[in-house]
Order: C-alpha cells, then structure tokens, then sequence
C-alpha cells in the first residue's frame, strides 16, 4: 500500500468504525428501549422454548452481570475504553480492525448511556439486560458487540493483521530484506578487493618472469 492509499484509507477506516459503533449503540438503544415497554422486571417470554427467554433484569454490574454493586467502577473503566478506541480508531487501515475496533465501542457506549442516563446520577444508572440463553447470565445487544469484538481481536491478532491493513509476516519478510542488503554488499566488496589483489599477484608474477626471461 503506498503513501497515498494509505492517507485515503485512513478517514475511510475511520468512518467505517465510527458507523459500526453508531449502528450498534442505536441497535441496543432501540431493543432496551422496547423491553422497558413490553415488559415488566422479572417477566419472561420464550423465544425458543425455555432455552431461549427475553426477560427485564437490571444490572448494576459488568457485561453479563458480573461485579454487581461497582457501577462507578464500570462505568469510568467503559468510558476510558471508548475514548482509547476512539484515539485508536484513527490508526486503522484495515477493514476488519474497523469493523471490530467499531463494535467494541459501539458495545461499551450503548452500555454507557445506560450508566449515565437511567440512574439517579450520571454514572449510577442499572443497564438493562434481556437476553437470557439457558444458565447464561443475562445480557443485551452491547454486551454481544463487546463479546464479539473481543473474539475478533483474537482472530486479528493471531492471522498477524495489524491495524494498518499490513500484515506481521510481510514486516519481518522487509526486515529480513533490510538486513541482508548490506551484507550482500559488504561480501561484493570483499570480492572486488580479492580479485583486485589476485590481479596484482598476477601482474607481480609475470613481470617476474619476463625480468627473468631479459636475464637470460
């Protein structure tokens, strides 16, 4: 990728994240939004058998209802991880980082507006959680865009994509490259030297013999 596709690609990726986030945060917001008006706390409704239930829990802790009791603490540590995302964000080149640096801050965000606007001070608000999967904790949209970001980050990070659509094998192949440039030309010079003074040997030995030949 030259210098030029990547000054394009770069607010293209960026945009591409930021609306992957938009489209998250207003897919949860939408979902929450309807299980606070079709249900009441505690209520279920089998979607598939009992296996899979909508229900209306609230919970004050971490995705899937973990660390109940420190939504402050969750809630500075959300806000910390979308501001990095968004710093981040503008790093990205690539599509898949796009897409999944997108959902993890669409997931943490929609999470957000639970914290800061469904409590009684900003930061102290319940998330509204409604899927439940058999013995699974309870959880939302937000939660699974985390999840699923997260898996994605794995995924990235073993394949060897970085950020900026390059990949980690291509990297060593250049430095290897790199490092083997000198070399080689170091070796060259010492083959020119080596023949220059084979050549002079050479010179030396048949003047030798054309003096001794004089003599004769």
């Amino acid at each position: 990728m030259t210098t030029t596709d990547n000054t394009v690609a770069r607010p293209r990726r960026y945009v591409l994240l930021l609306l992957v986030a938009l489209a998250a945060i207003v897919a949860d917001f939408l979902t929450k939004e309807w299980v606070l008006a079709a249900f009441s706390q505690g209520e279920r409704l089998d979607v598939i058998g009992s296996f899979v239930q909508f229900t209306l829990v609230y919970n004050t802790g971490a995705a899937f209802s973990l660390g109940t009791g420190y939504t402050w603490v969750f809630t500075a540590i959300a806000t910390v991880v979308v501001l990095a995302i968004a710093y981040i964000g503008w790093r990205v080149r690539s599509v898949w980082w796009g897409v999944t640096l997108g959902l993890m801050m669409g997931g943490a965000a929609g999470n957000l507006v639970d914290r800061y606007f469904r409590g009684e001070a900003p930061g102290t608000g319940a998330v509204v959680d409604f899927i439940s999967v058999g013995t699974f904790p309870v959880f939302n949209i937000a939660d699974s865009c985390v999840v699923v970001g997260a898996c994605l980050v794995v995924a990235l990070t073993f394949k060897g994509l970085n950020l900026d659509g390059t990949m980690v094998a291509d990297e060593t192949a250049d430095e290897d490259t790199e490092i083997a440039g000198p070399a080689e030309a170091g070796d060259g010079g010492d083959t020119g030297t080596s023949g220059g003074t084979a050549g002079r040997d050479s010179a030396e030995n048949d003047g030798g013999e054309n003096d001794k030949g004089k003599g004769a």
